[in-house]
């Protein structure tokens, strides 16, 4: 059903304010942030364990992001459901562990209900709360103060704002940790291996060229007819020219073939140095693919030669290569 000017204007609004308080609750939270956020770091960078992470309902689902945010960024951690852990699942925590409560009103029963055996083991909690008066806010060892004025909600019931709350406060954590463990692309790529991110970190150009004998290179003095014949042969759309020590000269290129066919040049009698491109982009082996994009985007060119320190050729690809490593 097509929906009136009327109608569609309210959605707008409604939707604006939404984002508008949930916006104002994350702010109201960074003149709360006190020593207990940082006593809150302290105890997890000195955790020889990991942090159980725990909450209930929509908590519980937010939960499950900050553990796996912490676990992505240098800060092995794991989520554990309160409910099954009043079953058993209390011996996931070991002495070295340090503990992560969240409860909007702090009295959850099922977190309430875990909190006793958790203080008997010694172990730390740290507790994102809405309730600093609450049961979860006595017994814990630092408090991260996570209320909000209301929420999003329009009956001002389902959580909204607090659990958004709750998020920005885990994403502070796990930020704070990344940076004080000195948590770098490096580390981010190796726990990240299977998605885009961690291909574009750990993929270099060593990795996606062609060496060897799929290599399409030509001989500076090489006629333009046989260099054609290599190009093909090869399918990247180029043929490097080099000199007699193997180092690159130019680069012979689908577009160059276009500008010779409109010249009516000879391809018989013609040395390729004569309508190669001189002087090409090249790259070295040991670079990340995504600097090879960023270059071939910012030359607007669709290959890359690549070479070692000295200038010796030793590779080349094309963005098709770029393409199957799942770079681009």
């Amino acid at each position: 059903m097509t929906q009136t000017n009327t109608e569609i204007a309210k959605v707008l609004t409604l939707a604006k304010e939404v984002l508008e308080i949930e916006a104002d609750a994350i702010h109201a939270m960074v003149s709360r942030l006190d020593q207990g956020f940082a006593r809150a770091v302290e105890l997890i960078l000195a955790c020889k364990g990991r942090v159980v992470v725990s909450g209930m309902g929509k908590s519980g689902h937010i939960g499950r992001k900050i553990a796996a945010t912490l676990a992505s960024t240098g800060t092995p951690a794991f989520f554990m459901h309160p409910g099954e852990a009043a079953h058993g699942d209390l011996g996931m925590i070991t002495d070295h562990d340090v503990v992560l409560a969240l409860s909007n009103s702090g009295e959850s029963d099922e977190l309430v209900a875990l909190l006793n055996p958790i203080k008997r083991r010694g172990v730390p909690l740290v507790a994102i709360t809405g309730n600093l008066q609450s049961t979860l806010a006595r017994q814990a060892d630092v408090v991260l103060d996570a209320g909000v004025e209301k929420e999003a909600c329009t009956l001002n019931l389902a959580p909204t704002a607090s659990t958004s709350a709750q998020l920005a406060m885990g994403d502070a954590l796990a930020v704070v940790l990344l940076d004080l463990r000195g948590f770098g692309s490096d580390d981010f790529a190796m726990s990240h291996p299977g998605g885009t991110l961690g291909r574009r970190l750990l993929i270099h150009v060593r990795d996606i060229m062609h060496s060897g004998d799929e290599l399409p290179v030509v001989h500076v003095n090489t006629l333009l007819r046989d260099a054609l014949l290599v190009m093909s042969q090869s399918g990247l759309g180029l043929a490097a020219v080099v000199d007699g020590d193997n180092r690159v000269v130019g680069v012979f290129t689908d577009g160059d073939l276009r500008r010779v066919l409109n010249r009516d040049i000879d391809l018989k009698s013609t040395p390729v140095n004569q309508v190669m491109s001189s002087n090409p982009r090249r790259i070295n082996p040991d670079k990340l693919a995504a600097e090879a994009v960023q270059m071939m985007q910012t030359y607007k060119i669709t290959g890359l030669l690549v070479v070692d320190a000295s200038d010796h050729l030793v590779g080349a690809f094309n963005m098709q290569d770029l393409l199957r490593a799942g770079v681009v």
